[in-house]
């Protein structure tokens, strides 16, 4: 499953791709809100995007939900069958997701993008952080598409632009947003071989 994501979207190409998806940045939001990071881990803190008013902001937010008992944080969640319309949505801007292959490490590290855009969202659940914690996000899992099969038998809810507003706003069905994509929506690299 997705622990383990990088952020390298340039501002001006997350500009262009909320222009695309007619979404309104707040005035005072700048390159600043959206700092680039080789890998955002568990428990890490990357910026979300989240509706603020008739616009859409980036707000920095922890990787992972507090568990409710015991464990370790809640960092993807099963979408299938669920509502989500009470809930807290948002998207996390990434400039690729990564999954692991192989049973010994260092494990074979792949990295998956959204063909032909700058911005591969992810569908995510927030929280409010409790105490002096920063408010902390899940992403959304569905079935594995074709182009994810081969590394892992689940994958997390990758939206285009035209689709975030809907996930936001929940302007259309959860079960048509949260499905896997078709074959050649997401482009593959591997950027590290494993060891087996």
């Amino acid at each position: 499953m997705c622990n383990d994501y990088e952020q390298y979207v340039a501002w001006d190409e997350y500009r262009k791709a909320m222009a695309q998806a007619a979404l309104k940045i707040p005035e005072h939001q700048g390159p600043s809100d959206l700092p680039q990071a080789a890998d955002i881990r568990i428990r890490d803190v990357g910026p979300v995007m989240r509706t603020a008013g008739e616009a859409v902001e980036l707000a920095p937010m922890a990787f992972g939900l507090p568990p409710k008992g015991k464990g370790g944080p809640v960092f993807n969640f099963r979408s299938e069958g669920r509502g989500f319309a009470g809930s807290r949505r948002c998207l996390v801007p990434t400039s690729g997701f990564f999954e692991f292959t192989g049973k010994r490490s260092p494990k074979a590290k792949h990295r998956f993008r959204l063909a032909g855009c700058a911005v591969t969202a992810i569908a995510a659940l927030w929280r409010e952080g409790a105490g002096n914690q920063p408010p902390a996000f899940a992403m959304l899992t569905t079935a594995p598409g074709p182009d994810i099969k081969p590394y892992h038998d689940r994958q997390v809810a990758v939206l285009a632009p035209q689709d975030w507003a809907h996930w936001l706003h929940l302007t259309r069905p959860e079960a048509e947003l949260l499905t896997p994509l078709a074959a050649g929506f997401l482009s593959v690299e591997t950027v590290r071989p494993g060891s087996d």
